[in-house]
C-alpha cells in the first residue's frame, strides 16, 4: 500500500494530518469500523477521501442532501479523485452504475433512502466494496437534533457486507447521541474518536432583538463575504432578503415553500458567490460544503444547544475568522414552551432540558464558548478570549427588586396586559387607558425609580425567559411557575447588562482576509473568479484564501515553488498553477 503521507501531499497539497485526521485514516486502512466526531472544518471529508486512494474498490459514501454531495462531488474532482453521485437528478445514472460496478470509481455518493433499498443493496453485491462513510451520522441517532427515520435502515445493509469497514462522521453529537450512533450502525464503543468541539476562529455573539434588520444589517456591514442568517419562518426569510438587499448587498430567500426551480437557483448563486447574504429557514446549510461563509446570524432562537452548534458551524469552515450572532426575544421562550407542551409528554423533559440549556446560553455574562463545550462534556478554559462577553466584559447587576415590582405590576393589573403597558405603569406615564382602567390609583404606579426604567425591558425579558411570566393567547402577560419564588424573596435575578456596541471599522472582514492590503492578494482573487466562472465552479473549489494568501506573502516563481505551498495538490498544480503564476509574475 503506498504512502497515505504521500498521498496527502500529492491529491491534497498538504504536509501533515490535523488533529485526529491520523488515528481515523489508520482505523479505517487498518479495516476497523470508526465514529468520527470532528468539528465542522477539521477535515471530515479527508478521512474517507484519502482512504479511497489506497484501498481496492469504491467508497460509498452515504450522505443526507443532494446537494450536500454535489458539493462534495467537484470538490473530491478538482484534486482528482474518479467520484460520482447517484440521486434523482443525475441524467448519467446508466454510466456511474456501469463505472461503479467496474471498480472504476473512488467514491461514489448516495443519500440514505436510495441505500436502504434492496434494489440498492443488490447492486452493491455486483460491485467492489472499501468502505461505508456515513456522512452527518448523527441523523441516525433520535436523541441528535437532526433525526432522519432512513439513516435507522442502513443497519442491515451494512451488515450485509460485514468485512467491509463502516465510518460514521458527525460534527455535533453529545455522549448520548453518540452511544446511540455506535449502537444504531453497530460500531464497538471502543472504535469512537472524538476530537473535541472547539471553534476557535468563530467569534460567538448574542444579543436581545432591538431593530433585528438594523442588528444584522450592521453584522453585514462589518463582514463584507458571504453570511447565512436563519429566521425562523417562511415569510420572515423573504422580508429580511427584501430588507437586507436595500443595503446594496446581494441577497436570497431560502424555504422549503419556494418554487423548486427558484430554490436551487439561489442556492446555487450563493454557493458561487463571495459575499452574498442568503435569508433562509434551518432546512438550509446542512447540504452546503462552503467553507469561505465569514458569518451566520440567527434571527431568532434555535431549536437546542446541538442545532445552534451546527448551525454557528457552517461559518468559518475554511479556518479563517468568521462570526456567529444569535438576537433573541423573549417570545422565542415562549413559543418554544408552547410548542413543548404540543409534543408527546414522554419528549418533554427532554425538550424542557434542551430549552433551559439554551437559557443559559443567552444569559451567561460568561464566556460563551465555554457553555457551549461542557454542553458537549468538556473542560474548557474559563475565558476563550473570542466571544462577546470575554472581548467586553458584560455588567451584571442585581435586578430582584425590579423583577419583584415587575411581578406586583402584572398582579396588580389582572394579569391581561402586555409588556409594553406594564412598563407604563411602572414609570407612571399617563394614558387615556391607564385612566380608564383605574390603574393610576394602584400601589405600582410609577414605582420605577428613575435608575431602575432602564432595567425594566431587560427584566420583563428575563422573566419571560425563565418563565416567570409568560405571554397568553391575547398578548398580555401572566404569571408562570418561576413568579412565586421572585416574589417570596427565595430567589433572585441577577441580570446581564451589555456593554454599548461600539462601531466597528467597516470593511473588518477583508481586513482580516487580507490584513496588510496586499494589491497581490486581491490580484489572485480576481484570477480564481475568472478561473471560477470560465470551469463552472465555486471560487474556493480552486484555492481557498488561505492558499492564496500564501502565494501573496511567498510569491512562488516555480511550478515546484508554488507546488510546495499547503493546499496545492497535484491536480490543481496541472490545472491553474501557471494561471496563478503569471498573475504573481506580473505583479514582480
Amino acid at each position: 500500500m503506498r504512502d497515505p503521507l504521500e498521498i496527502l501531499r500529492t491529491t491534497f497539497g498538504f504536509s501533515g494530518f490535523r488533529g485526529v485526521q491520523a488515528d481515523v485514516v489508520d482505523r479505517v486502512l487498518a479495516g476497523q469500523h470508526t465514529l468520527a466526531v470532528m468539528p465542522t472544518g477539521a477535515g471530515k471529508s479527508l478521512t474517507y477521501q484519502l482512504p479511497s486512494q489506497l484501498l481496492e474498490g469504491t467508497c460509498l459514501v452515504i450522505s443526507p442532501l443532494i446537494a450536500l454531495m454535489h458539493d462534495q462531488l467537484r470538490a473530491a474532482e478538482a484534486v482528482g479523485i474518479r467520484a460520482a453521485t447517484l440521486t434523482s437528478v443525475d441524467s448519467n445514472r446508466d454510466e456511474t452504475i456501469e463505472r461503479f460496478r467496474g471498480g472504476a470509481l473512488d467514491l461514489l455518493y448516495v443519500a440514505p433512502e436510495r441505500a436502504s433499498g434492496e434494489g440498492f443493496r443488490t447492486l452493491l453485491s455486483q460491485a467492489p466494496l472499501a468502505l461505508f462513510a456515513i456522512d452527518e451520522a448523527h441523523c441516525v441517532s433520535e436523541w441528535g437534533h437532526d433525526f432522519r427515520p432512513d439513516y435507522r435502515l442502513l443497519r442491515p445493509l451494512l451488515d450485509r457486507f460485514p468485512d467491509v469497514p463502516r465510518l460514521a462522521l458527525t460534527a455535533t453529537a453529545d455522549a448520548h447521541t453518540r452511544a446511540d450512533i455506535c449502537e444504531q450502525l453497530g460500531i464497538p464503543r471502543d472504535g469512537m474518536i472524538v476530537a473535541g468541539f472547539d471553534r476557535p476562529n468563530i467569534r460567538y455573539a448574542i444579543s436581545p432583538r432591538d431593530q433585528t434588520t438594523r442588528q444584522i444589517a450592521d453584522l453585514m456591514a462589518d463582514q463584507p463575504g458571504p453570511g447565512i442568517v436563519y429566521a425562523q419562518t417562511r415569510a420572515a426569510t423573504e422580508k429580511l432578503a427584501e430588507a437586507l438587499g436595500r443595503t446594496g448587498r446581494p441577497t436570497r430567500a431560502y424555504h422549503a415553500g419556494l418554487d423548486p426551480a427558484v430554490r436551487a437557483r439561489n442556492q446555487a448563486d450563493f454557493v458561487a458567490s463571495e459575499d452574498m447574504v442568503i435569508c433562509a429557514t434551518v432546512a438550509f446549510g446542512m447540504g452546503i460544503d462552503k467553507p469561505d461563509v465569514r458569518f451566520v446570524a440567527h434571527a431568532g432562537l434555535p431549536k437546542s444547544i446541538e442545532a445552534y452548534y451546527q448551525e454557528t458551524g457552517r461559518a468559518g469552515r475554511d479556518g479563517d475568522p468568521a462570526v456567529a450572532h444569535l438576537f433573541w426575544g423573549a417570545d422565542d421562550f415562549a413559543r418554544a414552551r408552547q410548542r413543548i407542551a404540543e409534543v408527546e409528554p414522554a419528549r418533554q423533559p427532554g425538550e424542557r432540558t434542551r430549552l433551559t440549556a439554551l437559557a443559559a446560553l443567552v444569559e451567561t455574562a460568561g464566556c460563551r464558548r465555554a457553555i457551549l463545550l461542557r454542553h458537549f462534556g468538556e473542560d474548557p478554559p474559563e475565558a476563550c478570549g473570542n466571544c462577546d462577553n470575554c472581548l467586553n466584559a458584560p455588567a451584571a447587576v442585581d435586578a430582584t427588586v425590579v423583577a419583584q415590582k415587575y411581578l406586583s405590576a402584572v398582579f396588580r393589573t389582572g394579569q391581561m396586559f402586555g409588556a409594553g403597558y406594564v412598563e407604563a405603569v411602572l414609570t407612571g406615564q399617563s394614558s387615556e387607558r391607564s385612566l380608564m382602567n383605574g390603574h393610576e390609583t394602584l400601589s405600582v404606579w410609577n414605582i420605577a425609580e428613575d435608575e431602575e426604567a432602564a432595567l425594566i425591558k431587560p427584566v420583563g425579558r428575563a422573566l419571560l425567559l425563565r418563565d416567570a411570566l409568560r405571554a397568553n393567547a391575547h398578548g398580555g402577560l401572566e404569571f408562570g411557575p418561576g413568579a412565586r419564588g421572585l416574589l417570596k424573596g427565595g430567589e433572585t435575578l441577577r441580570l446581564v447588562v451589555p456593554p454599548k456596541r461600539e462601531r466597528r471599522r467597516r470593511g473588518g472582514g477583508n481586513a482580516a482576509l487580507n490584513p496588510n492590503g496586499d494589491p497581490l492578494f486581491e490580484a489572485l482573487r480576481n484570477k480564481r473568479r475568472e478561473l471560477a466562472q470560465d470551469g463552472n465552479v465555486p471560487p474556493y473549489v480552486i484555492f481557498h484564501d488561505s492558499v492564496l494568501r500564501d502565494m501573496a506573502a511567498l510569491r512562488p516563481d516555480s511550478r515546484q515553488a508554488l507546488g510546495a505551498i499547503t493546499g496545492v495538490g497535484t491536480r490543481k498544480l496541472e490545472a491553474y498553477g501557471d494561471a496563478f503564476l503569471a498573475v504573481i509574475a506580473q505583479a514582480g
